[in-house]
């Protein structure tokens, strides 16, 4: 299984115009659903006077939660191609936005697929993609006495330590990498004292 996946660095913008209609796109990372909504909402109020604010979202990686949002235009024709460019992308974490301004002329079906694919495709083309490791967080606690062996066992597997408290009893939450979490797991367990709190 593999840990790796493709998102975006920041936020990204891509424009497109069509007969007098302007599209609008905004991309950015998103980790949960909450984070993809706030960002879209966002969105909304700086462009409230807009026809149409339309999104799609893409976030987890192995069992992704999606959702496309036609707001108001024609069933299928601005939600679901904003998504078919995450995954045409093959992105994780992602949410895209596209604001229209309607200019005067109808587009179509056709036309409004087009368009909203191509502000979204804009958007992500400007956009830094990245690689990600996928992590899990493991906590763990243990006598100040063994904080030495967690320390090179954290420094030799090259992981990341958040939090951590140092007392008597000393605390932290390692995120690892999801494929390595057993064998991880095993090493820490070898080390007197250590209780794995998850």
């Amino acid at each position: 299984m593999s840990d790796q996946y493709r998102t975006l660095q920041g936020v990204s913008e891509g424009i497109y115009k069509e007969k007098g209609s302007k599209f609008l796109s905004f991309a950015a990372p998103a980790c949960t659903v909450e984070e993809a909504m706030a960002f879209v909402e966002g969105y909304r109020k700086r462009f409230h006077d807009a026809r149409h604010c339309c999104y799609a979202y893409s976030v987890g990686v192995e069992q992704p939660q999606t959702r496309a949002n036609d707001d108001g235009e024609p069933s299928g024709t601005a939600g679901r191609p904003i998504l078919g460019q995450i995954s045409s992308f093959q992105l994780n974490n992602v949410v895209i936005v596209v604001v229209r301004y309607f200019g005067g002329v109808l587009l179509g079906t056709g036309g409004l697929t087009v368009a909203y694919k191509t502000a979204a495709a804009e958007a992500l083309k400007a956009g830094t993609i990245v690689d990600k490791t996928l992590e899990v967080p493991l906590s763990l606690s243990c006598d100040y006495l063994c904080i030495n062996d967690v320390m090179k066992l954290v420094k030799d597997e090259k992981l990341q330590s958040v939090a951590p408290v140092y007392d008597q009893v000393c605390r932290m939450t390692l995120m690892v990498p999801k494929s390595r979490l057993e064998g991880i797991r095993g090493k820490l367990e070898k080390i007197e004292s250590l209780v794995i709190t998850e």
